[in-house]
């Protein structure tokens, strides 16, 4: 039986939607309902105009507070959860974060000054106030001086009110949907059963996960999806493994997550994650979404490429198990049949045999240093043995071709070679005609080409600098 409406809740009080349409925006929805204070800037979640705060599981497992993009959350994701927007902030007075905004006069046009209250109020209950709680926000005319002082008035306040009393009491775990509007059609199952069943009864359905990606088609209304099958609350989905050897990640867990639960493991990851757009993306943003949608500037397939992970795959008929450097099939193809979603991604610890020391790094250029899409992303493992030999390579990028690719030619190349910067610059040619990019209005083919080899060598400077203090 289908659900005839979608609820859920809204500055603490309950909302009950009927016949509106499932891919709706957060965004459009609010706005609609005179809830104009969140604010419609890019619609690309660039800006941070439209953050809203919603009640969700953090990393620890336990309910949080968190920043949000209303422009590209379809309206049914937030069936049952529990969201708050800047009208909902003060409570018969001035919240702390407002009254810092306003003792610094943090705000002038106050176009994006919502946004900003929202991303400190979030930041407020996760003691956690700092200039990394503001990003993906974009000011253009107060300046951001005035709205760092205000960060730093509330930095060291201990929350002890009404909002902070309720997440101890609240609830995050979604429960199944079955929603129609507006001749469309959502389904949010919370079993990898249920979710390979309903991709059996409806072929053409579109997976949504975070839907950061798809997010931008329904706020510019470019395409219409008559089916969607949410994997956010799939239970299988949700997991973060760890063993001696390897870890293990769900598909539908947040880039947050990741980011806190995985810290240290991986440098190259923990650095591509500090510039992957910013936090309202973060927490909503999936790893089998970044994968699945096979974007050639995605941020973390060249991570994974380096890192040799592997991708679990399920189907009706049981799981299969591809490397990640043959799941990208084309641009915007992938691995993935009829019927079939990404369960996992499973990354190695282990160095190659005869490895004593294991070099890896990741870099993205953009025109932004941060909320950015890259003009180039590279990413590179070396082992070394204990003579300083190269006994395993990877080098992987984005941005340079169809899809995520490795340099192959160039990973064999250096095989047994020493790890020496003329090793490096005797690679330097083939590395810069490896592949054969396109110019766009992030910068040309040449210009890309150059910073193939030249992240490279980037990476070996770095690498033997950082060798050189820890010796020091």
């Amino acid at each position: 039986m289908s659900d005839v409406s979608l609820n859920l809740t809204i500055n603490g009080v309950g909302v009950r939607l009927k016949d509106i349409s499932p891919t709706m925006t957060l965004l459009e929805y609010l706005r609609s309902s005179d809830r104009v204070g969140t604010k419609e800037g890019c619609g690309d979640g660039d800006c941070g105009a439209c953050t809203v705060a919603i009640v969700g599981q953090g990393a620890d497992g336990k309910p949080h507070y968190q920043a949000m993009n209303s422009c590209l959350i379809p309206l049914a994701s937030v069936a049952g959860r529990e969201l708050i927007t800047v009208e909902g902030v003060a409570n018969g007075a001035l919240h702390p974060v407002q009254a810092a905004m306003v003792e610094t006069m943090g705000s002038q046009c106050g176009y994006c000054t919502p946004g900003f209250i929202m991303s400190l109020f979030t930041a407020y209950y996760d003691r956690a106030v700092d200039d990394f709680s503001l990003e993906g926000n974009l000011c253009r005319c107060t300046g951001y001086l005035s709205i760092r002082r205000a960060a730093e008035l509330v930095h060291s306040t201990a929350p002890d009110d009404t909002f902070a009393a309720h997440l101890s009491e609240a609830t995050v775990d979604l429960t199944p949907l079955n929603y129609s509007g507006n001749d469309q059609q959502f389904y949010r199952p919370t079993q990898l059963s249920e979710a390979l069943t309903l991709l059996q009864q409806h072929p053409d359905a579109t997976l949504v996960a975070g839907a950061t990606d798809l997010g931008l088609e329904l706020t510019h209304r470019r395409q219409y999806f008559s089916v969607m099958v949410s994997l956010e609350a799939v239970t299988e989905l949700k997991r973060v493994e760890q063993t001696p050897e390897a870890v293990t990640i769900g598909a539908a867990v947040p880039l947050s997550h990741i980011e806190t639960n995985l810290h240290g493991i991986f440098p190259s990851l923990d650095e591509m994650l500090h510039w992957f757009a910013a936090r309202q993306i973060r927490n909503r943003a999936t790893i089998g979404g970044n994968l699945g949608t096979a974007s050639p500037i995605g941020d973390l397939p060249p991570v994974l490429l380096a890192l040799d992970a592997e991708v679990t795959i399920a189907s009706l008929t049981g799981t299969r198990t591809v490397l990640l450097a043959d799941f990208f099939k084309g641009y915007r193809q992938t691995e993935l049949k009829s019927g079939e979603v990404i369960v996992s991604v499973t990354i190695l610890k282990a160095m190659r045999a005869g490895a004593v020391r294991r070099l890896s790094q990741s870099y993205k250029i953009g025109k932004r240093g941060t909320d950015d899409i890259s003009i180039v992303a590279a990413a590179f493992t070396i082992d070394l043995d204990d003579s300083d030999r190269i006994v395993h390579a990877r080098l992987a990028y984005g941005g340079v071709a169809a899809t995520p690719v490795r340099a192959i030619e160039v990973e064999a190349m250096l095989i047994g070679q020493p790890w020496t910067l003329a090793t490096i610059q005797q690679i330097q040619p083939t590395l810069r005609s490896a592949f054969t990019p396109l110019t766009d209005l992030r910068g040309s083919a040449d210009y890309r080409k150059l910073l193939v080899a030249n992240l490279f060598e980037k990476f070996f400077v770095e690498s033997q600098q950082l060798c050189t203090l820890n010796n020091g």
